[in-house]
């Protein structure tokens, strides 16, 4: 059976809601803290296994109390988790999440463990790489070592396995170095930030989405989809350019919503779904999560997203 291999960051959460935007005052006061697991690839690795497929992670903690607590809720769903490394002297990462009342968070990470990739880290990870099943899918971002990044592309297009890159951050992911081996990549997922930071194309509404996307394009990945603000989609191929919109949503915390979108993205090629069904589901996956609190907590299930999915409208443009 396939299996959706993820790498990429895995962190410690701490969220909280807040009364006024961040920056105004010195001293702010917060409510609602939470403390959950995280992280993007750990996030993608807890919705493939929730969708019902076989999930390899592959990352690093630190050798704190923390490493076991953000790994907990993947081992409870049966996620493999074997091959997460454990860096030496350093803390397992950590996410601060600031969500106003509208939803849409502030994220301030310390990369530790992220970013403290050894030789035998890495040749761990292609290893895992290497042994998948046939037809499984690696979902990849670039929260990591650029060391980590490579090695994983270019192990993945050894084994000619689809490649879903989530381009964050985009100083990273576009980089000489990783750049170098976009055409391991089957589909970017950049949100409007990052297109534009990709592109230097200011992505504001579906038409300079699939500008951003055409250019994308010639960089050698398969395909793009470029995430909106209101929840929508534009994905870009060689068949030509697929809007993907939505109703707008009141969201309750954007957080976990890219990963969401990254992960059924990953799931629905190695079901070998069609595009636009795809795209579709995808696109629900990472609406449905802005209704909820936190990331994984938030992640819906495979019936809430295969039902919400059949009421959105695409439309090749």
């Amino acid at each position: 059976m396939a299996t959706i291999v993820s790498l990429g960051s895995i962190n410690l959460d701490l969220q909280m809601r807040i009364d006024q935007p961040l920056g105004q005052f010195e001293t702010q006061s917060a409510h609602h803290f939470s403390r959950l697991a995280g992280g993007k690839a750990a996030n993608i690795a807890y919705l493939a296994r929730r969708f019902g497929h076989e999930a390899q992670l592959l990352g690093m903690v630190g050798d704190d109390d923390f490493a076991g607590e953000v790994l907990a809720p993947l081992r409870a769903l049966g996620a493999d988790v074997s091959r997460v490394g454990r860096a030496a002297g350093q803390s397992t990462a950590v996410s601060m999440i600031f969500v106003p009342e509208s939803g849409r968070k502030t994220i301030v990470l310390a990369a530790n463990a992220n970013d403290a990739w050894q030789a035998a880290d890495i040749d761990s990870a292609v290893a895992a790489i290497e042994a998948a099943p046939a037809g499984s899918v690696l979902a990849l971002n670039c929260e990591i070592s650029v060391d980590a990044c490579m090695a994983a592309l270019a192990a993945a297009q050894r084994r000619a396995l689809r490649v879903v890159l989530d381009p964050a951050p985009p100083q990273r992911a576009g980089s000489g170095a990783i750049h170098s081996l976009w055409s391991a990549v089957h589909t970017l997922t950049p949100n409007v930030e990052e297109a534009a930071a990709l592109t230097g194309i200011d992505v504001k509404d579906r038409e300079s989405a699939a500008r951003a996307g055409h250019a994308l394009l010639k960089e050698g990945v398969e395909r793009v989809c470029v995430k909106l603000g209101d929840g929508s989609c534009i994905a870009v191929s060689r068949d030509g350019v697929l809007s993907v919109q939505v109703k707008p949503l009141r969201a309750v915390d954007t957080t976990g919503a890219g990963d969401a979108f990254t992960g059924a993205l990953a799931v629905s090629l190695a079901e070998r779904q069609q595009l636009a069904a795809a795209i579709r589901f995808a696109t629900a996956a990472a609406n449905l999560t802005v209704m909820a609190w936190g990331a994984q907590t938030a992640l819906p299930a495979r019936a809430q997203v295969d039902e919400f999915a059949v009421g959105l409208r695409s439309e090749w443009l």
